[in-house]
């Protein structure tokens, strides 16, 4: 094992353990660091395959914590993940390229963290589950774009949870963190049935044990020791993070 490799493993584990840390599997984090390394030349459906691969495992640890530290709402969860999960796994049959929706998402990525950011604590209490004319909508829009760009969804779902007062940061990092598992699922069961799967399993265990520690320090920081305030920091890090991936592609 190389020093490059040890490297990539080292940046995956960084961003396995921020991102679990608000309920995230941290698949835009993992394309940032494969498109930066050798692995970039790889085409879009390897890196998404892997990137979905990795997110199961986070996601399903970040779920576990949050969940086991009593801030799952599944009332709050299941309109959107019933939504999401058909439109995510149609976003991972097709194949969707372009620099104008590239340049639209990090907008709105840098948008969010910016409002995420300028919330007063007064600003942040919960008005109330959405309804499933409502939520159902914005699942299914969240799954479709989960599904074309490879990612499970959560820097998208959980900034509309607590912009539009849903949910508390830590009960939307356990709200996102099965939108995400589901998601990623979907997404590799439609790349699939497209035919387009491309797993390397040699490439991919090193990885999987490396995001599972992660993971797990993360998602365990997130839940049981961090402040409500301090998740929400977070994941306007996490924003910037995936809106500066995307805007990097663009620019190089």
């Amino acid at each position: 094992m190389d020093l490059v490799f040890v490297g990539i493993c080292a940046a995956l584990f960084v961003v396995a353990a921020l991102y679990a840390s608000v309920g995230h599997g941290g698949a835009s984090g993992y394309l940032a660091v494969l498109s930066l390394t050798t692995y970039g030349a790889m085409e879009s459906a390897w890196l998404k395959q892997h990137a979905w691969c990795l997110n199961l495992v986070v996601a399903a640890i970040a779920f576990w914590h949050f969940h086991r530290a009593g801030h799952h709402i599944p009332k709050l969860t299941i309109p959107f993940i019933a939504a999401s999960i058909p439109f995510a796994m149609l976003g991972g049959y097709l194949l969707v390229d372009g620099a104008i929706y590239d340049l639209l998402l990090s907008i709105c990525l840098v948008a969010a963290a910016w409002r995420l950011f300028t919330i007063r604590t007064t600003d942040v209490i919960v008005e109330g589950v959405p309804e499933w004319r409502v939520a159902t909508p914005v699942g299914g829009a969240i799954g479709l774009a989960s599904g074309v760009i490879g990612v499970g969804g959560g820097i998208f779902l959980s900034p509309v949870l607590l912009l539009k007062k849903w949910a508390t940061p830590k009960s939307a990092a356990a709200t996102s963190a099965l939108f995400i598992w589901l998601n990623s699922l979907a997404g590799l069961g439609g790349a699939t049935l497209s035919g387009q799967l491309i797993l390397d399993i040699d490439t991919l265990l090193p990885f999987v044990v490396t995001v599972l520690v992660g993971g797990f320090v993360g998602s365990r920081y997130g839940a049981d020791v961090a402040p409500q305030k301090m998740i929400r920091r977070l994941l306007v890090v996490v924003l910037l993070v995936a809106a500066t991936k995307r805007i990097y592609e663009l620019l190089f």
